[in-house]
């Protein structure tokens, strides 16, 4: 294996460290803890194991978190409520609703019910607008985890060819204006496992991102030598010979593609664990933003 691994965990532990001195400075100065309201309704198994780790991760960092655990059965009524709720409680600065929800069909609704002053997921109409225009938002965290990866690893941008394979709201399409945007200058293609001849486009690509949620959307030989690898997706895989039953994988060919590629993201250890540390990072604006302080 030739690729230098993106060690997300470690990026992670390092960026957490400076977000909770950074936050143990802001509670000196307000008074009071930033605040983290979350909604969870139902008990499908990863949902409640994502909530649990980021109530743990803003445990350590400082910051405050309150969650509200609904029934699936409480409906679009109840979990308005709930979000209204937490829009109301002054010392609540960020809101986030777990997806997916029981019933996937009032999501949107959902989405649009927080205060999009609060929105530290970035899902928001009015926050993707910002986005587009290049204005100060909340970024969804995968994205802003990233091209906070790709930073503090050095990778360069300016000029890159960067082709994003993808194109959800949570990731691809975000991360396609994010890198594009004056001061990244990243040259962006976005696209999806529809493209006709992906590899196409990829070969030539200085920077490949896969978020497809697909094992082995991108295998060795539709990547360049030396490209940088940045593997999003999450996916489970059945393996008896584990104790879970399954292993996770993501998106890339792993061991072929680090073969060639001269950087890449491991599954698990990569994206995932500065997903997280972004949301910290946008609960601690948040409450910035509150009270006047801006970032």
């Amino acid at each position: 294996m030739s690729a230098r691994i993106l060690d997300g965990k470690a990026l992670a532990a390092g960026l957490r460290a400076e977000i909770a001195a950074e936050v143990a400075a802001w509670q000196d100065k307000s008074g009071r803890a930033p605040g983290l309201g979350v909604v969870l309704a139902g008990d499908n198994p990863a949902s409640r194991s994502y909530v649990t780790g980021k109530e743990k991760a803003c445990a350590a960092a400082g910051i405050l978190s309150r969650e509200i655990h609904l029934p699936a059965a409480a409906g679009r009524a109840g979990i308005l409520t709930a979000v209204q709720a937490l829009n109301a409680d002054e010392t609540i600065d960020a809101v986030l609703v777990q997806l997916p929800l029981p019933d996937p069909a009032i999501e949107r609704d959902i989405i649009e019910a927080i205060d999009p002053a609060k929105d530290v997921d970035g899902f928001h109409p009015l926050n993707i607008g910002r986005l587009v225009l290049g204005q100060t938002t909340f970024v969804p965290c995968t994205p802003l985890g990233v091209l906070e990866m790709l930073r503090r690893s050095e990778v360069p941008l300016a000029g890159a060819a960067v082709v994003v394979i993808g194109r959800s709201q949570i990731v691809g399409r975000p991360l396609s204006f994010l890198l594009s945007q004056k001061g990244v200058d990243a040259t962006v293609t976005l696209c999806h496992t529809r493209t006709f001849d992906l590899a196409r486009f990829t070969r030539t690509a200085d920077i490949v991102v896969v978020a497809a949620g697909r094992p082995g959307t991108l295998t060795a030989d539709m990547i360049r030598p030396g490209a940088v690898v940045v593997d999003v997706g999450v996916n489970r895989v059945p393996d008896p010979a584990r104790p879970a039953g399954y292993r996770l994988v993501g998106d890339v060919d792993f061991e072929a593609v680090a073969a060639k590629a001269s950087a890449i993201t491991p599954v698990p250890g990569g994206v995932g664990p500065m997903t997280v540390t972004m949301l910290l990072r946008n609960t601690l604006d948040a409450a910035r933003r509150r009270e006047g302080g801006g970032r």
